[in-house]
């Protein structure tokens, strides 16, 4: 489970790192650019379980409008159904998303 969680992160960062994969979602006229390397203070918490930082709760909030997009690709979105990706999302009193 730990190499899964580890090969996902490294998935992630590898795809977050060529920034071939971008979007800009509109949410109550306010324009945020979904790019998933805005995440990155989530990775210690989400692969350990433990307590998300602040900066990771911000950037989560932040992000919250595409939760979904991240979700429903395939390269990564197996990461943001895992236990521990609940449990920070949950912690940084974020909804998660039902798609």
């Amino acid at each position: 489970m730990k190499f899964t969680g580890a090969i996902c992160i490294s998935f992630v960062i590898a795809l977050v790192s060529s920034l071939a994969w971008t979007d800009a979602t509109v949410e109550e006229g306010i324009k945020v650019a979904c790019v998933p390397a805005e995440l990155k203070p989530c990775t210690p918490a989400g692969l350990t379980g433990s307590n998300p930082s602040t900066e990771c709760c911000g950037k989560l909030k932040e992000q919250e409008s595409c939760l979904c997009s991240y979700m429903k690709n395939p390269a990564f979105g197996h990461c943001f159904k895992t236990p521990n990706a609940h449990k920070v999302i949950a912690a940084c009193s974020v909804a998660y998303p039902a798609c």
